[in-house]
């Protein structure tokens, strides 16, 4: 007997763990799906690849890392005692808070018991025969479950250019997302930061502060807007709590997600002289009412769009000193928001300081990175700290970077050889019960990913309830839902630019809309749709 039992626990060790749902990233998203799940009496396991909670917040802690969107739209909605209990120190809340305002949440639910941190996952297959997904850890662990949700972030899977040399460097070097969990005592050093995005705008406003030299080098400017962030006092904590209901009303009808909606008059019906008039009034404001609360055709046309656009160069140009400097700052190749605008906080005064050099790599292109630095074509710069703010593989990146296989064996990254394809951003044809858990829309991203991980939710509820073993998308509405994205897209000025909006900051990644280019209400609308007419375009079975 006891032979028997001590075979069979030897059996059992070898099998892989056994679970209802697998959740892969516990950042925002990955946590309210836990939460979501447990709710439906689901057995759940989370596999992240961090050290704690967060996602995002957890990754990404450099210097000057913060919201641009306002804190109390950002937080999780789905709890009024966790709304209550909260208190945002800022408008728009810092790394530090924001990782903490996370932990606090995976506490005060439970959330942890079932996480395991420290663990990537590199591969997911579909068993057909059995009906399960079995996903492998980097350690060669192996679980399994009916249902798999990718809670992998849009921008988690960071990039780094393959810059001949960089191994010789015997200073230090990272990529903004992974930052050292310790200072890297930047004070006094000469320090070089290759990129200018929302990242590269946040980190090198901070660090100017402190460095010996800082040297910037920038492949293509931005459309940078003022964040103007502030504390908030007891008096504003109070207002806002009590002004929540209202809050997520006007978030869930804007266009964005966000507090700012488009201005409900055509550009082209306004006078000139009060166009501007409205471009000062939105200037002063906070956030992305430069963007969101603009005329809807500085999205769509170009003669609406320049003139936007010029208004906010010049506005670069006044607070720059050195004129060659400001022109090289100022956007010249792309429309006004078809790149992510960067909001900041003095980022244009930094080229005024002594300690900061500007080289624009268009002119001088990075050749090598050298053991002592880094070298253009026209000069060689000796660093302390290299560090890269060179962005990520978006959307696609984090999940073309597991082996992901469906039916037949089928590849998810070949399938997206040519760009993403998907049924309403959720679901792939021929990867059965695999869900993507992503605010693949333009979203102020909490208030479209917990959209989108109620409705994988309710949808797997709804799958339990009637006794089915599956769901996936025919190819025919995989391909409609395709092919309506990019017509969306083409309508807008988003593909005019080189952005990873399209994945073209990503060398060989296929030029094509990552995001769905529709309002964050028109897409709730199809969720709803699709799912109150028995899931349209799914094959249940």
């Amino acid at each position: 007997m006891a032979t028997t039992q001590q075979t069979a626990s030897s059996d059992k060790s070898r099998t892989p763990n056994q679970f209802d749902a697998i959740v892969i990233g516990a950042g925002v998203s990955g946590l309210y799906q836990l939460y979501r799940l447990r709710q439906l009496g689901l057995k759940v396991r989370v596999f992240d690849d961090g050290g704690g909670v967060g996602g995002t917040w957890y990754w990404n802690r450099y210097p000057g890392a913060r919201f641009d969107s306002e804190s109390y739209t950002y937080g999780y909605s789905f709890s009024d005692e966790l709304l209550q209990e909260w208190d945002w120190k800022e408008h728009f809340s810092g790394q530090p808070e924001n990782e903490r305002y996370l932990n606090y949440v995976a506490d005060k639910f439970d959330l942890r018991r079932d996480i395991q941190f420290n663990s990537r996952v590199n591969s997911a297959d579909w068993d057909e025969a059995a009906q399960k997904w079995e996903i492998a850890l980097e350690n060669g662990t192996k679980a399994r479950a009916r249902f798999l949700v990718a809670a992998t972030g849009l921008l988690s899977a960071h990039y780094i250019p393959q810059f001949e040399g960089l191994e010789s460097f015997k200073g230090d070097w990272f990529h903004t997302s992974r930052w050292p969990h310790q200072d890297p005592q930047l004070a006094g050093k000469r320090v070089g930061v290759i990129g200018t995005g929302a990242t590269a705008v946040q980190l090198i406003t901070e660090i100017a502060k402190v460095v010996g030299h800082l040297t910037v080098f920038q492949r293509t400017p931005n459309y940078c807007a003022p964040l103007r962030n502030a504390p908030i006092d007891a008096d504003t904590q109070a207002k806002i709590k009590a002004s929540y209901p209202d809050i997520f009303r006007r978030t869930r009808e804007s266009f964005a997600g966000f507090l700012h909606n488009f201005d409900t008059r055509s550009f082209f019906d306004v006078p000139a002289e009060k166009r501007k008039e409205l471009y000062e009034e939105l200037w002063k404001q906070p956030g992305f009412a430069k963007w969101l609360g603009n005329f809807p055709e500085i999205m769509t046309n170009l003669e609406a769009n320049e003139e936007y656009a010029e208004f906010v160069r010049a506005k670069i140009r006044e607070r720059v000193k050195d004129p060659a400097v400001a022109e090289k700052l100022v956007p010249k190749d792309h429309p006004f928001g078809s790149k992510r605008i960067p909001l900041e906080s003095g980022y244009y005064e930094v080229f005024n300081r002594d300690n900061v050099t500007l080289v624009d790599i268009r002119e001088s292109p990075i050749e090598r990175i050298t053991p002592s630095g880094l070298k253009t074509r026209d000069a060689e710069y000796p660093f302390d700290v290299i560090i890269f703010a060179t962005g990520f593989d978006a959307i696609t990146g984090p999940l073309t970077r597991m082996d992901i296989r469906g039916e037949n064996q089928q590849s998810l990254k070949d399938r997206w050889v040519d760009g993403p394809r998907s049924y309403l951003g959720i679901q792939v044809a021929g990867f059965p019960n695999f869900f993507i858990a992503n605010a693949a829309t333009f979203c102020n991203v909490p208030r479209c990913l917990e959209m989108v991980v109620d409705w994988i939710s309710d949808c797997i509820s709804n799958i339990n309830q009637r006794g089915l073993a599956r769901i996936a998308p025919s190819r025919e509405s995989e391909q409609a839902w395709t092919d309506h994205v990019n017509e969306l897209a083409a309508g807008t000025l988003l593909t005019k630019a080189d952005s990873w909006f399209m994945g073209a900051n990503i060398p060989g990644k296929a030029r094509a809309i990552l995001l769905y280019a529709n309002s964050a209400p028109a897409y709730r609308q199809k969720l709803q749709e699709v799912a109150e007419n028995n899931y349209e375009g799914f094959v249940l079975s």
